[in-house]
């Protein structure tokens, strides 16, 4: 027992040398570099066994060990605890969102921010329609027959249309419509609320029929199709910053697959609010990720996770702080769109 327990300090101390210093590790670098209490010979049969269980691999160029996906799978699972970001960090990422304006605002910023704070690829997931529900129908009158309808969703998603009236309206009928459009749809889930339109139409007052069936063929495209999911997309220049042990080869498939969104789009389909996910090498499914990481987490009012935010980057990263910048980040988002 006292021998995995040393040598899963041999592990992570290989793991944070090769994040940090982006060589290959030796055991006579380890023995310099950290108190592990042994002697370089202990060491050097350590990794002689990390290496048989495959948790670090020798690159052909190098008498140095790099961890493998295993290794990094072992390190993350036993990570005693995630490192804390500081105040000043923090604090930056208190200013930086705090000034944002709108959705749309607040997700770009979150991107940028994330990808300064790791130096990965940022991607920031739009609050799933699925999730949504609606939070007010407000209804504009732009000139005697025509109106703007314009949703807002709890998730802070805001969708407007303007719709063509073929008789004059007052403002009388207006504020009715506005009423009666609040009254069956606010609270209910976007999923839900296309069915209750043609019940609209039918239960209106006799007055204001034909207003709700002019207006019905607008409100179900707002409710219905509102803007797809899709993503926020940061720093992908950071892609190049690594060695060519990152990405073998090539990085293109996993911009392509960026580009594309789909594939990022199923793996946020499984965050949930309070863990953060952490999918290293082959545990991503799509080939185009197989030689990166990738850290995500929901954010969103309490344990329920409108979106998903994370980073993407090579397998060699600082997983803890990369997992504590996505935690805090999603955290502020959540609360920030709470009090939207």
């Amino acid at each position: 027992m006292a021998h995995d327990e040393r040598r899963l300090e041999v592990l992570r101390a290989i793991v944070q040398d090769y994040v940090s210093t982006n060589d290959p590790v030796g055991s006579k670098a380890l023995a310099e570099r950290h108190d592990l209490g042994v002697s370089p010979a202990t060491i050097r049969n350590d990794m002689a066994v990390l290496e048989e269980q495959g948790y670090i691999t020798q690159p052909h160029t190098s008498a140095g060990r790099v961890p493998t996906d295993k290794g990094y799978r072992l390190f993350v699972d036993r990570l005693s605890a995630v490192k804390p970001l500081s105040v000043a960090e923090r604090r930056a990422i208190e200013r930086f969102l705090d000034g944002a304006v709108d959705l749309h605002d607040v997700l770009s910023r979150s991107v940028r921010l994330l990808a300064q704070l790791t130096r990965q690829v940022a991607v920031v997931q739009y609050p799933t329609l699925s999730r949504s529900a609606v939070r007010h129908l407000e209804v504009v009158q732009l000139a005697a027959a025509r109106l703007m309808l314009v949703l807002i969703t709890d998730t802070g998603r805001v969708e407007q249309r303007v719709v063509d009236i073929p008789v004059d309206v007052d403002a009388e009928a207006v504020a009715e419509l506005r009423t009666l459009l609040n009254t069956a749809f606010v609270g209910v889930k976007l999923v839900d609320a296309g069915d209750k339109v043609p019940d609209l139409v039918e239960t209106a007052p006799s007055h204001l029929r034909g207003l709700v069936a002019t207006v019905s063929a607008t409100l179900l495209e707002t409710l219905v199709e509102p803007s797809e999911d899709r993503l926020v997309i940061g720093g992908t220049a950071n892609l190049a910053r690594g060695n060519a042990l990152d990405f073998p080869g090539t990085f293109r498939p996993l911009l392509e697959a960026l580009e594309e969104q789909v594939v990022v789009l199923r793996l946020m389909s499984q965050v949930d609010a309070s863990t953060v996910l952490v999918r290293i090498g082959e545990e991503n499914a799509h080939e185009a990720l197989t030689g990166a990481s990738f850290v995500s987490v929901g954010y969103g009012a309490g344990d329920r996770a409108l979106g998903g935010l994370g980073v993407v980057g090579p397998t060699r990263m600082d997983y803890p702080m990369n997992m504590a910048a996505v935690r805090a980040v999603a955290r502020y988002v959540g609360h920030l769109l709470a009090e939207s």
